[in-house]
């Protein structure tokens, strides 16, 4: 049977998981430990897929609650969440039809384990620093691997990224914090979120922060509507990028909700 996760090297020490182009995951493999960045949805045995390429000892970190970054926990002891996202993603793991799957495969949910700001999981020359980043979730973080230059953002940074949740954190306080955080541009050059294939420019911070500040300035004359799961009460909001940036795609989007527009 063909393999749902396609596995994507970036270097020599860093895999992309690709999760049936639904969610974006990472192995980071040091000298003496590894970090899986982000489980993704959890139908097919990520520990195995994980085991085919290093044998060190695992760390679990999840950049968020949200059920696509969390539910291949599943396959592993522990995993590292940001204490305010856990009762997120205890409501998501309450969903019937992943404890049904759990039941099936005779496995569980893990105990999520505390991180804050400031942490360092040390990989053996290779360190992944957190920063609290909340917007996307309240307990969203970045993980920057210095020694690459490299920070995995999880969905708190990407080039289309919902903001019209429930759970998301008003427009005006994501850009305070995105602005709290633009010293990373002077630690990291690339960024690999968690719904990508490749590395994007660290610009996309900046960028993503000036889109929705055109949102919340009433700059929204030619979004449209945006339809997430059945519902209609999401607008898209392209913005620009600038020139000479190595991005991935086309259009760069922040989606959020009719009543964030001033206008309505």
């Amino acid at each position: 049977m063909q393999r749902r996760c396609v596995v994507r090297q970036i270097n020599d020490h860093i895999y992309l998981l690709d999760d049936d182009k639904q969610a974006t995951g990472y192995l980071v493999i040091g000298k003496n430990k590894a970090a899986v960045i982000d489980t993704m949805n959890g139908v097919e045995d990520l520990y195995a897929i994980v085991r085919e390429l290093t044998d060190k000892e695992l760390i679990v970190i999840n950049t968020h609650g949200h059920p696509d970054h969390i539910m291949g926990n599943i396959f592993f002891d522990k995993a590292y969440l940001h204490p305010a996202d856990f009762e997120l993603a205890k409501q998501f793991c309450s969903d019937p039809s992943f404890i049904e799957r759990c039941k099936n495969w005779n496995l569980k949910m893990p105990a999520f384990e505390p991180m804050s700001a400031g942490d360092i999981f040390d990989l053996g020359g290779l360190t992944l620093e957190v920063y609290e980043c909340p917007g996307h979730t309240s307990g969203s973080v970045l993980l920057l691997l210095k020694e690459d230059r490299i920070l995995f953002t999880g969905d708190a940074i990407n080039h289309h990224i919902w903001l019209q949740l429930e759970d998301c954190s008003p427009l005006p306080e994501i850009v305070n914090t995105l602005q709290s955080l633009l010293f990373l541009e002077e630690k990291a050059d690339y960024v690999l979120h968690g719904h990508t294939w490749d590395k994007e420019d660290i610009g996309i911070m900046r960028a993503m922060m000036n889109g929705i500040q055109e949102v919340i300035d009433g700059k929204t004359t030619d979004d449209v509507k945006y339809e997430w799961f059945g519902s209609d009460d999401a607008v898209m909001h392209v913005y620009q990028i600038d020139d000479g940036r190595t991005y991935l795609q086309e259009h760069h989007a922040v989606i959020y909700k009719r009543s964030q527009d001033k206008r309505v």
